[in-house]
């Protein structure tokens, strides 16, 4: 899942000429260890490169099973591998091969998939093993993807394998709920079967092209999980993650710290990346970095930093390397124009700008709420005139400061399926317009108080949830206003935002702000948003419309080209015209680097990022030394 704040916390406390200390401990829960929690020792003679880091969101945890956010998600991508992964640095996006020995084999009709593991691939030591070396089999993907099929699990990721209709897998699922029985994880099934040590085939009821990029690249929630792990450390399994990858967890302070530490098991795996031949810099981050061996570092320490100001303090003083996605409130300061200010460059500083490969929604709308939600024209013209009511230019300029752009429909620019071409009215502020569609469908101001009523007559207001951190209280402002302006109460529902989360997944809320993040470059992702059966995963706003559903379920049998465009455009325009959102923008997100980073350039799509980069901590001491 790819599900996150949409906004980040935009806090402007004075701090009165101090400088948030990324690394300070703060008081929480006690930490949480991996098996021989100690470091490595460094090289001799080399002091050890850590990497500092920060997330602007607390973590939940680190099952790849059970996690969904994406900062969560970016641990665990460091920690377990998939099949497959992208080149970091590759542009088109392009799979290779991780634990796979190569792409994996595939049916003329995209319903079998067979791949080969590499022998003499080993998870990281654990108590979990008793003592003794545990290599990676086909039958720990086996395990892995089952899980997600365990109810006990309740997995927010289960929707793309039943969207996938692997053979055999739903029908256990089913099975263990009707007869209340634990899931029976030894009963193979045709679709997912480990046919030897090293051979994982899976058979799927209908056609699926894409399913290894979908399913088989992503290390965050479906890479390679130990069964003997799982069940030792059983409801302790969110702090206890053992995989095969080039980290694994040395601390853990829920909400204040995360470090990682190099896997001292792992294979030798060495940089190969390849860029792009009008990609300069990409070039010569790869060159320079070549037949390097993964991990460079030998510590990643990530800290919980959810105010923008201690963020950006923290970053020019030094004390965190990378600035993860520049916060918007600083982008006139930092990147005036959209190009380095000349007080960064000569500092060193490098950046890094993409797409981020998202969507924000400004809300999403129950569709199963007597008020919002509903198929009727009535209904649709409702969410609709909120939609053109909706101050999306001032969110671009006031929130955003331009570093997005308005969103037409749901797939991103840099995902495959954005249309252009495409002009629609969730780019399109127009409060006159929607007053009239207002009074055209029944809700109008019949006691003359200036706030509208329902179509027979009773009292009208929606209930936005949010959160209470400065960006989202800026963000239900321009909603207060925007209703306001075309007659329409509005109230908001405060809560932390893993609480609206919750209440979103079961439908308890009526309107929320969020974003959706890809994994992949296919833009199904987004569709997904609406597919009915994905209702309380991807589908928060619990959309059914069966000629949706028709559209997407189609799309997602075909292979790439123009007869599966023109149906994932259809769906697009029945998307915006039921209006189960409020589509309003793609980001860009800018990173910045200190000069003593190397390697560090943003992949949309590969969380595990930290294997790639490199720190030069004699480099950083110099910077740092007083003059």
């Amino acid at each position: 899942m790819r599900l996150f704040p949409g906004i980040r916390r935009l806090g402007l406390a004075t701090l009165a000429g101090l400088s948030f200390l990324i690394g300070l401990p703060a008081p929480a829960a006690p930490a949480a260890s991996a098996a021989a929690a100690a470091p490595p020792p460094p090289q001799t003679g080399a002091p050890p490169k850590v990497l500092r880091y920060a997330f602007p969101t607390a973590e939940t945890g680190f099952d790849p099973a059970q996690v969904s956010d994406n900062y969560s998600r970016t641990v665990t991508a460091g920690i377990f591998e998939a099949l497959l992964t992208y080149d970091y640095l590759a542009r088109p996006f392009r799979l290779k091969p991780l634990t796979a020995a190569a792409l994996p084999e595939i049916s003329a009709d995209f319903t079998e998939f067979t791949f080969r593991i590499r022998p003499g691939i080993y998870f990281a030591d654990d108590p979990a093993f008793k003592g003794q070396r545990r290599e990676l089999t086909a039958q720990d993907f086996v395990y892995a993807i089952k899980r997600h099929y365990d109810p006990v699990t309740k997995s927010p990721n289960l929707y793309l394998l039943e969207n996938a209709r692997i053979l055999g897998l739903s029908e256990l699922r089913r099975q263990a709920l009707d007869e209340k029985k634990p899931f029976p994880y030894d009963v193979e099934v045709e679709g997912l079967r480990a046919l030897d040590r090293y051979t994982l085939r899976v058979k799927l009821a209908e056609p699926s092209p894409r399913l290894h990029h979908v399913i088989f690249n992503d290390s965050s929630a479906f890479g390679a999980v130990a069964r003997e792990v799982v069940e030792h450390y059983g409801q302790q399994i969110m702090a206890h993650p053992v995989g095969t990858g080039p980290f694994r967890l040395a601390e853990w302070r829920r909400s204040s710290l995360i470090v990682l530490e190099r896997n001292p098991t792992f294979r030798d795996l060495r940089y190969d990346e390849q860029a792009p031949a009008d990609d300069a810099e990409g070039q010569a981050v790869a060159a320079r970095l070549a037949g390097r061996r993964l991990p460079m570092v030998d510590r990643v320490e990530i800290s919980i930093v959810e105010e923008d100001q201690p963020r950006w303090l923290s970053f020019l003083n030094g004390e965190a390397d990378v600035l993860d996605r520049l916060p918007n409130t600083y982008a006139s300061l930092a990147i005036p124009n959209n190009q380095l200010a000349p007080y960064l460059v000569q500092r060193g500083v490098q950046m890094f700008r993409t797409f981020l490969g998202d969507v924000t929604l400004a809300t999403l709308y129950n569709m199963e709420h007597p008020v919002v939600g509903g198929y009727t024209p009535e209904k649709v013209a409702l969410r609709r005139a909120l939609n053109l009511a909706y101050n999306g230019p001032q969110e671009l300029v006031l929130l955003r400061r331009n570093q997005a752009v308005a969103a037409q429909g749901p797939i991103p620019p840099i995902n495959y399926g954005h249309d252009p071409s495409l002009r629609s009215e969730m780019s399109e502020y127009n409060p006159a317009k929607a007053r009239a569609l207002l009074d055209l469908y029944g809700w109008r101001d019949r006691d003359g108080d200036g706030w509208r009523e329902t179509p027979d007559g009773q009292p009208l207001e929606v209930e936005l949830a949010t959160q209470a951190d400065q960006a989202s209280r800026q963000l239900a402002e321009i909603w207060q206003k925007s209703s306001k302006a075309v007659g329409i109460r509005m109230r908001f529902k405060i809560a932390q935002w893993p609480e609206n989360l919750k209440a979103s997944r079961t439908g308890k809320l009526m309107m929320w702000g969020v974003a959706w993040l890809a994994g992949n470059p296919d833009g199904d992702t987004f569709l997904a948003l609406g597919y009915g059966p994905n209702k309380g995963a991807a589908n928060h706003s619990r959309f059914a419309l069966p000629a949706f559903d028709e559209l997407y379920i189609r799309q997602n049998k075909m292979p790439d080209g123009p007869e599966r465009l023109a149906v994932m455009r259809e769906a697009m325009r029945l998307m915006v015209a039921y209006a189960p959102y409020k589509l309003s923008s793609h980001r860009i997100g800018t990173d910045l680097m200190h000069p003593w980073v190397t390697g560090y350039r943003r992949n949309p799509f590969l969380r595990e990022f930290f294997k790639y980069v490199d720190v030069d901590p004699a480099a950083r001491q110099a910077a740092q030394a007083p003059r």
